[in-house]
């Protein structure tokens, strides 16, 4: 890990950046898992109830587990204006649910959750504190700002292989971290490409006005450029306070047969909505698109009816609402375990889910001892992991970087819901992570 003030000054920089930019932004039986129907989680039991479905979380319905603790930690950013913590209490509340139903093999999980506030040396000593202090045998659910770019290296170095909810680049371009979701740049991405696929013959692309934006908005620059359509992108700085100015920039930008694609936090979002609204101008271009965090009941009910069908939001999560065995579940443990996820159903509570499911298929195949060796090689080897929330199965694996979520769906505001529009989607190729992630896939079958 770099230690040098000087790259810890850089990464604070770059944190003020991707606080924006991630706003912009959700199980098996073992590491081969063929469906999500045949998971410990959907396996044991079947029940109409709340409570009833939360005994599917482990293999023995309302036994509590007694044995040694398979101690797991997590990283959360947590400040004013600011909080992912949201995942790392999900994935708790997860596992809760399994210590209520048997364990992992007889085993409670028992969780480590720490906050931080984009502060490298705070990061660096929370790494260390969880692995040489608190001596957790895996990194489940983290989610920060800058955590993935501060840390990457000590968890190499310890032979952690860490699960996680991405935000800064390394979560993606490093070894040892897979995240559950795919993060702004990708997700904006996908955002682009549906608003070609709608017909737009230029774009205008807005973000926050804050430094590290620029590897963001270089994704949707290449998709638009493969499809020979311009692109003009834009920042704006927030807290917005003239939306109507930005709104009507952004629609004279994109011209009548052009859309625009936002990557903003929900309220920023919405102001820009509804300054367009307010103007008449949200028929003025051809479609508008927005990156994973307008995927929110919040905004679509915000907006009202006049927005129908005239948003299309990238979604790197399934609809809570899904009826899938994975997303029930998920339902019910949360109405039961989740007190502590403020933000409820959402997704940021789905990727705390979904990370616990896949780190408990990954402990349910160790024969033997729990350690950190045994725990993060069964990590490392998940492969094939189905689950309805996610477009297509999750996988870990010996490679250099790890997108394993880089096929979404479109979602668009409908009576005040979010419903979806357009079913699953690889993102493009043309994005050069993107490409080598899938040539890693057909390398590995995976």
């Amino acid at each position: 890990m770099r230690t040098r003030h000087i790259s810890l000054l850089a990464v604070a920089l770059l944190a003020i950046g991707l606080t924006a930019a991630l706003s912009a932004c959700g199980g098996g039986s073992s590491n081969t898992t063929s469906s999500a129907a045949s998971t410990p989680a959907a396996a044991n039991t079947t029940s109409n109830s709340s409570a009833d479905e939360t005994s599917k979380c482990g293999p023995k319905p309302g036994v509590q587990a007694t044995g040694t603790p398979i101690r797991l930690g997590a990283i959360a950013t947590k400040q004013p204006g600011t909080d992912f913590s949201d995942i790392p209490n999900m994935t708790k509340a997860y596992f809760d649910c399994v210590n209520a139903n048997g364990g992992i093999n007889g085993h409670p999980v028992k969780m480590f959750v720490e906050t931080e506030q984009t502060d490298p040396a705070q990061d660096a000593s929370l790494a260390r504190k969880l692995i040489q202090t608190d001596k957790v045998l895996g990194i489940v659910g983290s989610s920060s700002i800058i955590e993935c770019s501060v840390n990457h290296a000590y968890y190499e170095s310890q032979g952690y292989y860490v699960i996680d909810a991405g935000i800064a680049p390394e979560c993606y371009g490093t070894s040892n971290s897979a995240p559950i979701n795919m993060g702004p740049r990708y997700s904006s991405d996908g955002a682009t490409q549906y608003a070609i696929r709608a017909g737009a013959k230029k774009i205008a692309f807005d973000q926050s006005n804050v430094p590290g934006t620029g590897y963001i908005a270089a994704g949707p620059t290449l998709i638009a450029k493969q499809a020979g359509v311009p692109i003009t992108a834009l920042k704006d700085n927030v807290p917005i306070q003239d939306a109507n100015s930005v709104a009507l920039k952004l629609v004279q930008a994109a011209g009548s047969d052009g859309a625009v694609v936002l990557n903003f936090t929900p309220p920023e979002a919405l102001k820009i909505l509804q300054a367009a609204q307010q103007q008449g101008l949200q028929d003025r271009v051809k479609t508008w698109a927005c990156s994973t965090p307008c995927n929110t009941d919040f905004l679509a009910k915000a907006l009202g009816s006049q927005w129908d069908g005239k948003l299309g939001v990238n979604a790197e999560l399934n609809l809570t609402s899904a009826p899938g065995p994975n997303s029930t579940l998920y339902r019910a443990v949360l109405a039961k375990y989740g007190k502590n996820v403020t933000g409820g159903l959402g997704s940021f509570s789905q990727m705390g889910f979904t990370a616990g499911q896949i780190a408990q298929s990954a402990l349910e195949t160790i024969k033997g001892s729990y350690t950190p060796k045994t725990v993060n090689a069964a990590f490392k080897a998940v492969k094939g992991f189905k689950t309805d929330i996610l477009c297509k199965p999750w996988y870990y694996g010996d490679a250099p970087l790890h997108i394993p979520n880089n096929t979404d769906r479109t979602v668009t505001p409908q009576g005040g819901h979010m419903v979806q529009k357009e079913d699953c989607f690889p993102i493009s190729s043309v994005d050069p992570a993107i490409a080598q992630v899938r040539k890693i896939e057909s390398n590995q079958g995976s």
